[in-house]
């Protein structure tokens, strides 16, 4: 016989996964910059979360750092960020490849802002006091798909490490 619990916790991984599964759908299909909020929110917040995971060694220090992230870029509390970065976890667990977030991003943010993008990113590898290869090769694929130049993140890492000094 199975618990009430457990009949909930299975109904929550179906509903995650359509959600999901949905989510997915949109970054593939939708025309560039028709992306809703929560989506890009999730997308982008789920790119932190890939680049956190790249050295298979996902820290206290990367989450806490992408609750600071997201809460600053969203305004949310830090329950809400929180809960977006556990939304954006599982999203980057189910997710294929990093181009769908990427591409997402891309076409639904103005490249200034995406430099922003490229900032948060160094600003979550660099969360744990070193930059990681796996982390940097992933970074260095991310930023051409998003738009920018190798020189502009470097420019990005330089002004994330002056604020960590």
């Amino acid at each position: 016989m199975r618990f009430a619990a457990d009949l909930c916790t299975d109904a929550t991984t179906a509903y995650n996964r359509s959600m999901f599964a949905d989510l997915f759908r949109r970054l593939t299909d939708l025309e560039p910059g028709r992306l809703p909020d929560g989506d890009a929110r999730i997308a982008l917040t789920a790119l932190l979360v890939r680049i956190a995971r790249a050295d298979a060694d996902y820290s206290e220090a990367e989450r806490h750092r992408i609750d600071r992230v997201v809460a600053r870029r969203y305004d949310l509390a830090p329950d809400g960020a929180a809960a977006l970065r556990g939304e954006a976890e599982a999203a980057e667990a189910e997710a294929p490849d990093t181009v769908r977030f990427t591409r997402a991003i891309k076409d639904a943010v103005p490249y200034e802002e995406r430099i922003g993008v490229i900032e948060a990113l160094w600003d979550v590898v660099l969360a744990d006091g070193h930059r990681d290869e796996e982390e940097n090769s992933l970074l260095r694929m991310i930023a051409p798909l998003l738009g920018v130049n190798d020189r502009e993140s470097n420019l990005a890492r330089q002004r994330v490490e002056a604020r960590h000094a």
